[in-house]
């Protein structure tokens, strides 16, 4: 890991630091994890990286056990644990955006990590370095994923070749474990988009960036948030959301089914001229229902690009805040 340090690299002044993590039932785990990270931003503190007053903020996706009265009293002993309240579950990318439009004007740099701490903290330091040495956006990219079983790995590195093959930009490895300065969270807040898919936008962004790699991690307790089919939905968000790639599929497949109907026509004009009919109805219901299945598919796939753009236009809040502990 190529990280700056040393006399060629002189640290500026501390940075204030905000860690925003993201929480949805995770009563039992957010107070290690809060602790955890107050320990790595004292460490950076320490070093000269962060300033003594950097603090976290948890934002509560609307969870339905004791995590938002967990957070109240983390809160109440140590003043640099905030917390935002959502009125409901609106999703992982807005408590995400949440935190981070809340935080903006009060930190230099802000910092993503999700509250199972399955990804690395000890390199939250080597993301500080980053940004001392003018590196705008940092992302943490995971090395290997061996703690997931095989099928959900190889999922990923599906997904992920998939994404790079549509779009150059995508960080291979890269979920949701960032940091970013206060300039780039504020151009983020100029995507007033409903279907947000993070992980595409800070690359779209652009700005001069890094990388910092690590192995992930158990999670120190509880359950994950993403069973396969939240997975399989983030994907496909990720996709639609992020590029036009499905339609022009769509058109390619409609042109070839075009070329082998022809083809078939023709073959069954030449078959009659030359008295050899095609017999059976079995042919015939097959090709229906496959030209059946794939108009099928292509209309659904047109349905999903336009009801995102009914979600647009509609323009409906990304997220209520119910409250807070700090009155922000």
């Amino acid at each position: 890991m190529d990280v700056p340090t040393g006399p060629d690299h002189p640290l500026a002044a501390p940075l204030h630091v905000c860690v925003v993590v993201p929480c949805y039932n995770e009563e039992g785990v957010i107070s290690h994890t809060v602790d955890v990270l107050l320990q790595q931003l004292d460490a950076m503190a320490h070093a000269g990286l962060a300033t003594l007053d950097s603090h976290i903020c948890c934002v509560d996706d609307g969870s339905r056990d004791g995590t938002w009265l967990e957070i109240q009293e983390l809160a109440k002993r140590n003043k640099r644990v905030h917390g935002i309240k959502f009125s409901a579950n609106f999703g992982h990318p807005n408590a995400l955006i949440a935190g981070l439009f809340a935080n903006q004007m009060k930190a230099d740099v802000l910092i993503t990590i999700d509250a199972d701490l399955q990804d690395d903290v000890a390199v939250l330091t080597d993301m500080l370095r980053h940004h001392h040495a003018g590196k705008r956006i940092v992302y943490g990219v995971r090395l290997e994923r061996q703690v997931d079983v095989l099928p959900k790995r190889i999922a990923a590195e599906l997904y992920y070749r998939a994404m790079r093959m549509m779009n150059e930009r995508t960080v291979r490895g890269h979920a949701d474990f960032r940091s970013a300065d206060a300039g780039v969270i504020a151009d983020l807040e100029r995507f007033g988009e409903a279907n947000l898919y993070l992980r595409g936008l800070f690359p779209l962004i652009g700005y001069t960036s890094a990388e910092v790699h690590f192995v992930r991690k158990e999670r120190h307790a509880g359950e994950s948030k993403y069973p396969y089919r939240k997975l399989l939905s983030l994907a496909w968000e990720g996709i639609t959301s992020f590029t036009t790639t499905p339609l022009k599929m769509v058109f390619v497949v409609g042109l070839l089914m075009f070329v082998l109907a022809s083809g078939l026509g023709i073959w069954i004009v030449w078959a009659a001229f030359h008295d050899r009919p095609i017999q059976g109805w079995a042919s015939l219901a097959l090709l229906v229902v496959t030209f059946s299945s794939i108009n099928m598919i292509g209309m659904g796939v047109i349905g999903e690009y336009v009801g995102k753009i009914y979600k647009e236009v509609k323009r409906r809040p990304r997220y209520i805040i119910e409250s807070t502990t700090h009155g922000e």
